[in-house]
């Protein structure tokens, strides 16, 4: 079996809703065909998009990947979410895939929609586990997914062969396989439609790197309470100190305060961090859903009849703008940086 895995990148590394993407993908295409043995492109292979010189080969090959497909800047700028459907499509009948993969990310549900309106095949989201459900090649599988963000677990079966698949970001950890692959960087000269550039998004140099929201170790999280653009100040710099991001509720994004890249909840990025600082942000349930997983979440609130009070671990009941700069202080009298 191949399965095929498409890897977002940040800053030229790995993105950790993609590790746990292909972790999903090497339990689909079992151990057995990560042997040094296995051809290039069988067992678990990758679909990037960047330059071949920067793949993370090491990275790639330590979750058990033979074989990176590779679109460069050169055949394929930007993202483009047609496009890089039909990159995958190119590929299932290159590689007689069973299976293809991606996070559940923003990117990775928009290219496997499209994936699934150019194939004609049916696109299961979320999901948190897939098992074979009949005969090998019979292409049915029973699935374990997410619904309502989160808060419903629905079993399904799917028929359809290849399958296309998005993996929720919170429901496989990332594992490293047992033994590492023999990797093969295979460059791939896409052939597109007219207009499958049509809508294309592109970055320059300094709009990326750095660390995601979706896979930051901290986060900061500003609402309502923060008042206004001015006073996300303090909320950057505790997020600096802690080597970690701010994120922000939907009402902050709605006043136009911050960009919508930077909100937290079911509308926007559903984060995993070990701690999740929420600063003056009330904890709508569409909030929660999308911050749920943290493993430690800290609410600094002067309500102490906030809803988010319920989900957190600790709560400080103050006004966060006395709060955040004490801590930043203190931090900073202690020598704490990351």
């Amino acid at each position: 079996m191949t399965v095929l895995c498409l890897v977002e990148q940040d800053g030229g590394a790995v993105t950790d809703a993609s590790l746990r993407a292909l972790t999903f993908a090497r339990s689909l295409a079992g151990d057995a065909l990560l042997a040094p043995s296995t051809p290039p492109g069988a067992g678990t292979a990758a679909v990037l998009f960047g330059e071949a010189a920067g793949v993370p080969a090491q990275t790639l090959a330590s979750y058990g990947v033979s074989g990176a497909h590779v679109v460069e800047p050169g055949q394929l700028a930007g993202y483009a979410p047609l496009a890089w459907a039909r990159v995958l499509a190119a590929l299932i009948s290159e590689t007689g895939a069973s299976a293809v993969v991606a996070a559940a990310t923003d990117r990775g549900n928009e290219v496997m929609a499209h994936l699934g309106a150019l194939t004609g095949l049916p696109m299961a989201a979320s999901c948190v586990s897939a098992v074979p459900a009949g005969p090998s090649g019979s292409g049915q599988w029973r699935l374990v997914r997410q619904r309502w963000a989160g808060l419903l677990l629905e079993d399904a079966v799917l028929d359809a062969a290849p399958a296309l698949l998005t993996v929720a970001i919170d429901a496989v950890q990332p594992v490293p396989a047992d033994t590492p692959a023999t990797l093969a960087v295979q460059p791939c000269q896409p052939e597109l439609a007219d207009g499958d550039l049509t809508v294309r998004a592109t970055e320059s140099a300094g709009q990326s790197g750095g660390i995601s929201l979706a896979s930051a170790r901290v986060v900061v999280g500003g609402g309502r309470g923060v008042g206004g653009p001015d006073g996300f100040a303090p909320l950057e710099e505790l997020a600096a100190l802690l080597g970690g991001v701010v994120g922000v509720s939907r009402v902050v994004t709605s006043e136009g305060w911050r960009p919508h890249s930077q909100q937290v909840g079911q509308t926007g990025t559903k984060i995993t961090p070990e701690l999740y600082l929420a600063c003056g942000i009330s904890g709508a349930i569409q909030h929660i859903a999308g911050c749920a997983s943290a493993k430690h979440i800290v609410a600094v609130n002067k309500d102490p009849g906030a809803p988010i009070l319920a989900h957190a671990e600790y709560a400080v009941i103050g006004d966060l703008h006395e709060v955040i700069p004490a801590l930043v202080t203190a931090i900073r009298a202690r020598g704490v940086s990351t």
